[in-house]
């Protein structure tokens, strides 16, 4: 049968792609961590916490040693912690953290403040009740270990939400870039809690994101994280004591 004139085609779906069969059966993905991806975890943990400090030279056979792996699986690891900029591979050199220039990190959460913005104002529209049910329970866990001092679960959980809230607002190209500095700001976005200067204020930044995120405030809810942004730029200013260079 010819298509219906006039028809139109939903936004979120191909054009010009046939369909599977209806009675095709969905196959469920196996949901197994692999060694590579615990390397790329750990060793990323560890540039994020400081461990592995900015512009220094991974030793790859005492990190072998460490995590009790081969350097095969490290070697990849480095190369995927590469690609998210927490790493540059240097010819003859091997692997060194990458170091940022405060401009560098200035111009990046500059620019992920922006996307956050769009995305708080597409979530509120788009996501289900589900969703956002889903992110006030990982805003709860985080305010647990914020209260507890465990920063690491804090601080991933803190990511996580960000995250969420874009994945909510259903824009494939928004996600990308989204993700793609993500994880390249980590490191610095740590860096408040790792020179000692834990704070209530960022608790409260997203205590009130969520109240807007609630209320499906798009327009609240994409101001007030694009002013978290900004603010995470001071706060990393005041941490490395830029702000007094400044002054």
């Amino acid at each position: 049968m010819g298509a219906v004139a006039g028809a139109v085609t939903p936004m979120n779906e191909p054009i010009n792609v046939t369909a599977a069969p209806a009675d095709e059966p969905e196959i469920a993905p196996i949901l197994r961590p692999s060694l590579h991806d615990e390397v790329v975890s750990r060793v990323r943990d560890m540039i994020v916490e400081g461990r592995l400090a900015a512009g220094t030279r991974i030793h790859e056979g005492r990190l072998c040693e460490q995590l009790g792996v081969s350097r095969t699986p490290l070697r990849e690891a480095l190369k995927v912690l590469a690609t998210e900029g927490l790493v540059d591979l240097l010819r003859n050199r091997g692997a060194v953290v990458r170091a940022l220039t405060p401009k560098d990190m200035r111009d990046m959460l500059r620019v992920i403040g922006r996307l956050e913005q769009l995305a708080g104002e597409l979530s509120c529209a788009e996501a289900s009740d589900a969703e956002i049910a889903a992110v006030d329970q990982m805003h709860r866990r985080m305010l647990e270990h914020f209260a507890a001092r465990e920063m690491l679960e804090y601080f991933k959980l803190n990511q996580a939400i960000h995250a969420a809230i874009v994945r909510m607002a259903h824009n494939e190209t928004l996600q990308a870039m989204h993700d793609s500095l993500q994880k390249r700001i980590k490191r610095i976005r740590f860096l408040p809690h790792d020179l000692g200067h834990e704070s209530e204020q960022p608790v409260a930044e997203h205590e009130r994101m969520m109240q807007a995120l609630r209320a499906r405030d798009g327009v609240l809810l994409g101001r007030l994280l694009n002013e978290h942004l900004d603010m995470t730029w001071v706060r990393i200013s005041h941490a490395l004591g830029l702000d007094r260079k400044e002054g």
